[in-house]
């Protein structure tokens, strides 16, 4: 057995991996969806000044910075539940603790604390992100990857739906009570398959060696052009996604009108593109896959330039909106069935999360800087920034992608199917042990 083959990942049927990890996906997408659609609307019904609704999405830090406690994950694998599942479990049951603690809160006297909430809720969330990650990387053989990663992502955004939309459109008739218990709810019955999920104890070789810390990593030059493959590829969506929304209220849409669009219409949307875009990672190279994804992506935010007319009818909006969240559903999961194949199994959740969390860098710097480019260039201009920013992730992914023998080792494990450790098939990365 190669040395950084996981030794402790229990021997499961696809299916059963796959519906493991759709409901951990989904335990992370049902709070972060409430807390990101239907939490501003609520805020705003009590009064509360959009500055302050502006300066609660500073709440989700802890998606952002969860690459600072990651090692941990991997270095405290102990736990007589298992490596990931004695994470998992317990931070699935504080989530479901807080939900319970939300249902009883008089949120309306008490918003420091309904933050102090979210901020927590959030914190577990994120950790559990990190696990459920590294239990991705030891569940899934090479030719399981694509399938996996685009039911990660459709999980996550089942999860937005439900939380963002299905519940928002329940409040009303659950009160606020009512909409946390059912959460909770939701979340112990996500959580059954973990029950049920056996680990056998972490034992390392006598020749094995730690993963390289992320100090190490960060400073490795031949990890950099990968780096940058990362905070590019997803940038030109970030800064389109900030600004649709604002498009949407110029052009005349209530709230309910943009709640249905973009959380409803556009999530199951971009839940058939996660499908879509890892049915593509399990049959074409990681690479052609990576690439198609990502020129679909940019031709979804290039359409945008169109939606800007104002002679364009509102009526037609939804399939745009429909288009968008479709082929940005396909480069998420193409995106992650790459960055998994390049993270070293013996340090899977640390090396997993710093790409994802580069990710979150990148469009998150972008979406910062959308308002200003949206004010200068137009809503037609600044989509067409976004797209041309969507092209050049996709040059750059297929410069760096198309140099190495790494890539071509990778790409032949795969196609034989075996489970081949990403640490030997990627050092050209930066990113082996």
């Amino acid at each position: 057995m190669p040395a950084s083959t996981p030794q402790h990942a229990p021997a499961l049927s696809t299916s059963r991996k796959l519906l493991l990890l759709t409901g951990l996906y989904f335990s992370q997408g049902l709070p972060y969806g409430f807390f990101t659609q239907a939490l501003p609307a609520w805020l705003r019904q009590q009064g509360v000044s959009l500055e302050h609704i502006g300066l609660t999405s500073l709440l989700a830090v802890p998606w952002a910075a969860k690459v600072l406690w990651s090692p941990l994950v991997d270095r405290w694998s102990g736990s007589p539940l298992g490596p990931r599942r004695g994470w998992i479990l317990p931070l699935q049951l504080a989530a479901v603790a807080l939900m319970a603690a939300l249902a009883l809160v008089e949120a309306r006297s008490h918003l420091g604390l309904l933050m102090a909430m979210v901020l927590m809720t959030n914190l577990f969330s994120a950790t559990q992100d990190v696990a459920t990650d590294a239990l991705a990387v030891d569940l899934l053989h090479a030719r399981e990857r694509g399938l996996g990663n685009g039911v990660q992502v459709a999980g996550y955004r089942a999860g937005m739906i439900v939380g963002g939309g299905a519940l928002l459109m329940a409040f009303g008739a659950l009160g606020w009570a009512g909409t946390f218990a059912a959460m909770a709810a939701l979340l112990v019955i996500a959580t059954l398959p973990v029950l049920a999920l056996r680990e056998a104890p972490r034992r390392v070789q006598p020749l094995e060696k730690p993963g390289p810390s992320l100090a190490i990593l960060m400073g490795d030059r031949r990890a950099w052009p990968w780096f940058g493959v990362l905070l590019l590829f997803k940038a030109g969506e970030g800064a389109e996604t900030a600004m649709l929304r604002p498009l949407l209220v110029d052009r005349g849409l209530d709230l309910a009108a943009i709640g249905w669009l973009m959380g409803t219409l556009g999530f199951a949307a971009g839940l058939l593109g996660a499908l879509l875009g890892g049915w593509l990672a399990d049959r074409l190279t990681h690479r052609t896959a990576l690439a198609g994804c990502g020129l679909a992506q940019s031709l979804g935010l290039a359409s945008w330039v169109l939606a800007a007319q104002p002679q364009v009818p509102v009526a037609s909006l939804g399939a745009f909106v429909a288009l968008e969240h479709l082929t940005s559903g396909m480069a998420t999961a193409a995106l992650f069935t790459a960055m998994m194949d390049r993270t070293d199994r013996q340090s899977a959740a640390s090396h997993y999360t710093l790409q994802a969390s580069l990710v979150v860098v990148g469009s998150g710097l972008a979406a910062a800087l959308s308002g200003w480019s949206a004010r200068h260039l137009g809503y037609a201009g600044h989509f067409g920034l976004c797209a041309l920013l969507g092209l050049a992730g996709v040059a750059t992914a297929l410069r760096v992608l198309g140099s190495g023998v790494a890539h071509r080792a990778g790409e032949a494990a795969a196609e034989g199917g075996g489970d081949k450790p990403a640490a030997t098939a990627e050092t050209d990365l930066g990113l082996g042990g």
